[in-house]
């Protein structure tokens, strides 16, 4: 009755305003879902996948009006031939397999040529094949062998005595763990040395050893355990049985003890333990890539303290066992160790390229390995290095990707050339998109594929010298998808909350959009700091967002602050605060976007998402319900002291305190205003299910009003699924278009 009663309300609020819409029918449901059907085969030579075929020539294939057709390119001459005669291929493989193949279409995957080109294999129904392009022969070889589907996904640490002896690299010794301690055997007489002596069951020494490459060193860690945390399920319905079935698997989450991990030394000549100082080891997160020096002079790991506001790579030397830092980087915030970090040793000159944004933005260092101390700043400005492709050791040159230092959107990725010294920076792209890149074996040449939301692909082979276009390999064809009436992401900037910072996002309107309409708005939100999510190349359907479009709304997406891949201020403002979600700069964002185009109703505003979306869109009704009226969460984690470890406490930092309290839905309950769906799934391995179920527990405690799914068997569904996807669209069409959805109880026609 609460419910009839607000929606007649609504009704007679959109009258007033003039802006009812008509009823949603069965009819434009099934326009929706028939968007990816109407999108597919409309974009012709777009889908290009190059492979190369040692550092001269590249295969790819073109999707073209006409079928699918393989094309070899030699990159020296710049000339395309025929990959093979299609139509002589698809008859002897239709032949082979008994089955009529049509050329334009062949069912074959995995296409590697031989460097002559005489051949090439391929994969067809799981088997791998050879065609001998001489006379067109097929020889199938080996049938694929499939991994099966695993089940819950696992954060259980190892199980740091499972690993079985190791052999020494000259083949005389093998290490062992006994009784907890480090041993050794000999490989000559069997005789067997024991190494340690301090090992116990609360203190053991780890079965994965290391050796020295001259075999006189191994070094192993000394671990405390720590507590497990184990996190219950039951599955009420499954398929091959009539009972339920109950599962139990380790789950860390923020708080939680960690297992500590002390590399220690041993020499196998003089059967010592050259024990290696612990005591600047403490809090660890992690301690890991334990890795030798090619001389075994020493070896170096990393150490990752608690908080994750200081991250060093240590040395130890071998002769004495004197533990020394290399690299000290610290933050007041927190270090992006997840996402950012990036460590390559140049073993010959003792050097090291390590990223950091210790200057306020991600840029590359080169450190004296031996010394510890930063040789040269390589990259520099308010630009962010994205990635690094590969680095010359001879040539002392890199090449890498960036974002940021072409004018435009700063998240459309370029790529340049760099010294080891900082000096002859070269942009090697071309174009106002976000750059793919394909480099020869040789590194001479580059295939460059770019594109924008609003701009299908183009793909040109460049020199990797200086970027110059050597030939235009396609150039994608959209007309026939403009046809069929599909609109184009719009990209749309508007200033942050400081008033300063250009905050980007996308606009997307329905096939049958009328600007002299009030349609309400929908905004599709991720605000996961480990990463940017705004689209920012082509595709011909961006799926549920055009599909909700297509019901009556105006769908939008936003990268706001706190997200990833711009300069560290921008990205800290999801410290101790994932609350926040950059909703100050998206809904400055939208209030522009709707001052630009008076069609888009900022009275009736909906948002929705996914895993950390869900969190974000149910805040939304928490934090800012002046704004946002109606919203839709699946698999939220709601609060993120429920959720797995290495995610939260990576941005909300530890000890846990009161800062999780204040970014909590759970503890935030009570503030809820607007119409609230959750959906969650009976076996979200990755987003403990519980999560949301403690949320819907402070909700009823708090008297309010929302509906919840529950998908039995369902594991991290973060668009909900089908059923699911059917419920959002029926929730935002009865709660801001103010039309009743279809019966889906009713018998189909």
């Amino acid at each position: 009755m609460h419910d009839k009663l607000a929606l007649i309300i609504n009704v007679m609020l959109m009258l007033s305003q003039g802006i009812l819409f008509s009823q949603v029918t069965m009819e434009d449901y099934k326009r929706a879902d028939g968007l990816p059907e109407l999108a597919s085969n409309k974009v012709f030579h777009n889908d290009i996948k190059p492979v190369w075929i040692g550092s001269r020539y590249f295969l790819y294939e073109n999707n073209t009006p006409e079928g699918l057709k393989y094309v070899i390119v030699d990159a020296v001459k710049g000339t395309r031939i025929p990959a093979f005669n299609q139509e002589r291929f698809a008859a002897e493989l239709g032949s082979a397999a008994g089955v009529k193949i049509d050329p334009g279409k062949l069912p074959i995957s995995n296409i590697t040529f031989s460097d002559r080109l005489r051949s090439f294999a391929f994969v067809y129904q799981d088997y791998n094949w050879i065609c001998n392009l001489k006379d067109y022969t097929l020889v199938r070889r080996e049938r694929i062998l499939t991994r099966e589907n695993t089940g819950l996904l696992d954060w259980a640490y190892r199980d740091e005595l499972s690993n079985g002896p190791v052999v020494s690299p000259d083949k005389k010794w093998t290490a062992f763990i006994r009784n907890f301690n480090v041993w050794i055997r000999s490989s000559v007489d069997n005789t067997e040395y024991q190494l340690s002596f301090d090992g116990g069951m609360g203190e053991y020494y780890s079965s994965f050893i290391k050796w020295s490459p001259d075999s006189k060193k191994l070094v192993t860690c000394l671990v405390r355990p720590a507590e497990r945390h184990i996190i219950h399920f039951i599955e009420s319905s499954p398929s091959d049985q009539l009972q339920p079935k109950y599962y139990s698997f380790e789950y860390p989450k923020p708080g939680d003890a960690l297992p500590q991990f002390y590399p220690q030394l041993f020499d196998t000549e003089s059967k010592r333990h050259l024990e290696v100082e612990k005591s600047g080891l403490i809090n660890q997160y992690a301690v890991n890539n334990i890795n030798w020096s090619p001389d075994s002079r020493y070896f170096t790991f990393e150490y990752n303290k608690r908080g994750h506001q200081l991250y060093q790579v240590l040395k130890v030397d071998a002769g004495t066992g004197s533990l020394s830092v290399i690299i000290n980087e610290t933050s007041q915030t927190f270090i992006d160790y997840s996402s950012k970090k990036y460590r390559y040793d140049i073993e010959e000159t003792n050097e090291i390229i390590w990223a950091s944004e210790r200057d306020g933005w991600n840029h590359l260092y080169l450190y004296d390995s031996d010394k510890g101390v930063v040789k040269n700043q390589i990259t520099r400005g308010e630009w962010v290095v994205r990635g690094v492709t590969f680095i010359d050791e001879k040539k002392r040159e890199i090449i890498f990707e960036a974002g940021g230092r072409e004018p435009g959107d700063p998240y459309y990725i370029h790529y340049y050339r760099i010294n080891f010294d900082g000096s002859g920076l070269v942009r090697l792209t071309d174009g106002n998109g976000t750059h793919t890149a394909y480099f020869s074996p040789d590194k001479k040449f580059f295939i460059d594929i770019w594109s924008r939301v609003d701009m299908p692909p183009v793909s040109v082979l460049r020199s990797s010298d200086d970027g110059r276009q050597l030939i235009v390999i396609e150039k994608a064809d959209a007309s026939k998808l403009k046809e069929t009436g599909i609109k184009f992401p719009e990209t749309f900037v508007a200033k942050g909350r400081d008033g300063i910072t250009d905050i980007y996002g996308i606009i997307i309107r329905p096939v049958n959009f009328d600007p002299s309409k009030k349609y309400p708005v929908i905004e599709s939100i991720y605000a996961g700091p480990h990463d940017n999510f705004v689209p920012k190349s082509f595709r011909p359907f961006y799926g549920e967002m055009h599909q909700l479009a297509e019901l009556g709304f105006i769908v939008v997406q936003i990268d706001g602050m706190g997200t990833n891949n711009r300069s560290k201020a921008f990205h800290d403002v999801c410290w101790k605060n994932l609350k926040d979600a950059g909703f100050p700069d998206r809904i400055l964002w939208i209030k522009a976007a709707a001052e630009k185009y008076p069609f888009m109703d900022i009275s009736r505003v909906g948002i929705y998402g996914g895993s950390a979306g869900g969190q974000n869109a149910a805040g939304a009704l928490l934090f800012h319900p002046d704004f946002y009226k109606v919203a839709v969460a699946a698999c939220g984690c709601h609060d993120n002291r429920m959720d797995k470890i290495w995610w939260n406490e990576q941005w909300m930092g530890w000890p846990v305190g009161e800062e999780y309290i204040a970014s909590s839905n759970v503890e935030n309950a009570w503030r809820l205003k607007g119409r609230l769906l959750l959906i969650n799934g009976e076996l979200d391995d990755n987003v403990d299910p519980a999560s949301t179920e403690q949320f819907v527990n402070a909700l009823i405690k708090a008297g309010k009003e929302f509906e919840y799914v529950y998908v039995p068997g369902a594991r991290h569904i973060s668009n909900g699924g089908s059923y699911g996807s059917r419920k959002r669209r029926d929730f935002f069409v009865k709660y801001l278009l103010g039309a009743e959805p279809p019966d889906w109880n009713m018998p189909p026609n």
